[in-house]
């Protein structure tokens, strides 16, 4: 995942979540719902975002890196 120099809203990260959902665990899914009710920096909106961004077309391996980059960011 490159550098991004857009700086992604909530509403970009919950709608990137929402289309996403369908390739993540329930637990995951869950998880990210309740750290987005609450207010984060933008760098961590950022990185979310990218992690989530084209993850259906990752392989599982990938995936499996991402979640737990996801489960790290949001501990």
């Amino acid at each position: 995942m490159g550098a991004c120099n857009i700086d992604h809203s909530y509403e970009d990260v919950m709608k990137k979540l929402k289309s996403q959902e369908a390739f993540l665990s329930v637990e995951l899914s869950v998880k990210l719902h309740h750290f987005l009710e609450r207010v984060h920096p933008q760098e961590t909106m950022n990185e979310l975002f990218h992690l989530l961004k084209k993850y259906d077309l990752s392989s599982k391996e990938e995936q499996e890196e991402r979640n737990n980059k996801m489960i790290s960011l949001i501990s």
